[in-house]
């Protein structure tokens, strides 16, 4: 089997398929929650801290030149990724907890028991046949 051969089985591996899908939909769960703090969230927190856009809060290491952009460290947008990353996890959190709580809610509860087998529901039948002969 040639290289191509093996590349195929590994990538169409239910495992493989399965990453990808969590990937794609991790992708646009992040892109929904950094636009909820973007949008949402950094808003109300920049007016309650004096009306300030996180976004464009930089400390200003050089200052611009005509021939030159000044030199910064934009910190607000880290501090935007640092807001976004909590909400992220607290989501993803929250996404476990629930899951595990229903994980644990099926485990506790008894297995029904199997039906009985042809034999056994005949055994069964003879059983009551023969207690009510006597």
């Amino acid at each position: 089997m040639g290289i191509i051969g093996e590349f195929k089985r590994f990538a169409l591996r239910g495992n493989v398929l399965d990453m990808a899908v969590g990937i794609v939909i991790g992708v646009a769960f992040g892109r929904i929650v950094s636009s909820f703090v973007a949008d949402v969230v950094t808003p109300p927190l920049g007016l309650l801290v004096g009306g300030v856009d996180f976004s464009k809060l930089a400390l200003v290491l050089k200052p611009a030149t005509e021939a030159a952009a000044a030199v910064t460290i934009g910190y607000g947008v880290f501090l935007q990724a640092v807001f976004d990353f909590v909400i992220v996890a607290f989501a993803i959190f929250l996404v476990v907890r629930a899951i595990n709580r229903l994980t644990r809610r099926q485990e506790e509860k008894p297995a029904a028991p199997p039906p009985p087998s042809p034999e056994q529901a005949l055994l069964t039948e003879i059983r009551d046949l023969l207690k009510n002969r006597g």
